[in-house]
């Protein structure tokens, strides 16, 4: 037996143990592990079943990693992603209006691009073609888009008629303890202490449950029932002229953030030999852009690789046995379910701050010096937040770059990936 996980995962060629691989899988697990109750929660306000809604991000989380351990053999978790979560109820079923089933059938359209760019030369044009300053800021302004939701969640900021927002009632408990969970997440973090955020999040639930602001349900269960929102996704709605500028931003900030997770795990694990090459990167992309198309039968947003994987590598982890315990351990999870429905949202919400804090790390990279480079990416980074939609973001910031760049006589300078873009958030304001 163990000859034959050795032959499968190459573990002797990468120098580690199946003993180094499980503690490493379980280390990257219990770093986001919070997904399994952040996700639901968000997902529920567009309308879904919040306990089908478990279920399917512990099956999509499973199978997705289950696939990146024994296909592309990397030691890399995958679940649903943050921040497309939001944008999807806050924004496509809020905002926009579109049923739950419409805006899975937009994430199921963007996953099938992704994987017909994962399987092509367009993944590459696309990637040169768009500006660095413009990629940085779609992550960081999906991250500050995140944290507005949690502060507002934790009540931490509140609607204010004469200033728009201000400062939340520090002695309510709910806001006090989404306030502390924060704190709790951000010294556990410093400190190094692997499961920051899911110990952060369960402090905070017991800390409520022990103030008698929620009941105790359980903790282990059978699991949910997975029907109402499996294989509900509407495709044929999604086919709708309105709905372009959503699956763009679907698909962008995916192919954006899943390439820079890849790559980063990938530069720790030690997969990037001496010429630069990445062993297996279009096997990894290749799971990654699948996985966004197996979510949305189970009900879920975009499906994506997680940067806490590098928690994983840290531990040890060079080989897909780190991502199939990972796998594995998210299946066991389906049967917590009672816990899950235990967690407030005050108890999540001081995760989600400190997930937004973590993306904007990004913006050190930005170059500073050239404003027409720099003004579109800072806009992008404040008008995701502002006008609570990542399309709309992205839209004003790469219809700024343009302007810029065509009257600072930089018109030579826009790629064809810009230009694309461009056209179709710029029909976006003219038609929509």
């Amino acid at each position: 037996m163990k000859q034959a996980i050795d032959q499968i995962f190459k573990l002797s060629d990468n120098n580690t143990t199946i003993k180094r691989e499980f503690l490493a899988g379980f280390t990257t697990f219990i770093t986001m592990a919070y997904i399994i109750f952040v996700n639901p929660q968000i997902m529920s306000e567009s309308g879904m079943d919040q306990g089908a809604i478990f279920v399917g991000t512990c099956l999509a989380a499973s199978i997705a990693c289950l696939f990146m351990g024994l296909f592309a053999n990397w030691p890399v978790g995958l679940a649903p992603g943050m921040g497309l979560n939001a944008f999807f109820t806050y924004t496509v079923v809020g905002q926009m209006g579109y049923p739950w089933e419409v805006a899975l059938g937009a994430v199921f359209l963007a996953g099938v691009l992704f994987f017909i760019m994962s399987v092509t030369s367009i993944r590459r044009w696309m990637i040169d073609s768009i500006p660095l300053n413009l990629r940085i800021a779609m992550g960081s302004g999906v991250g500050l888009f995140i944290g507005f939701i949690g502060l507002k969640s934790g009540g931490i900021i509140v609607s204010n008629n004469a200033t728009l927002l201000g400062l939340g009632d520090f002695s309510s408990y709910e806001t006090f303890l989404s306030a502390l969970g924060f704190l709790l997440i951000s010294v556990l973090a410093v400190r190094k202490v692997p499961g920051a955020i899911i110990i952060g999040v369960l402090g905070v639930t017991l800390a409520a449950l022990l103030l008698n602001l929620i009941e105790f349900q359980g903790v282990l269960a059978y699991p949910p029932s997975l029907a109402p929102t499996l294989m509900k996704l509407d495709i044929l709605g999604a086919f709708d002229i309105a709905m372009i500028s959503v699956i763009m931003s679907f698909l962008f900030v995916n192919l954006f953030d899943t390439t820079g997770t890849l790559l980063g795990v990938a530069s720790r694990a030690g997969l990037v030999d001496k010429d630069g090459n990445v062993s297996n990167l279009d096997k990894a992309l290749k799971v990654d852009s699948s996985a966004s198309i197996l979510g949305t039968f189970f009900g879920c947003s975009p499906v994506t690789s997680y940067v806490e994987s590098s928690a994983g590598v840290e531990a040890g982890g060079r080989t897909g046995l780190t991502s199939v315990t990972v796998g594995f351990l998210f299946l066991l999870a389906i049967f917590f379910s009672p816990l899950a429905a235990m967690v407030p949202v005050y108890a999540t919400s001081g995760a989600l701050i400190y997930v937004a804090i973590l993306m904007l790390s990004g913006m050190e990279n930005l170059n500073w010096k050239k404003l027409s480079d720099l003004l579109p990416a800072l806009i992008i980074i404040v008008m995701i937040p502002l006008t609570f939609s990542i399309a709309d973001g992205i839209a004003l910031g790469f219809l700024s770059y343009i302007t810029l760049k065509v009257g600072s006589g930089e018109f030579n300078k826009i790629t064809s990936g810009a230009w694309f873009l461009t056209f179709v958030f710029l029909s976006k304001f003219i038609f929509l």
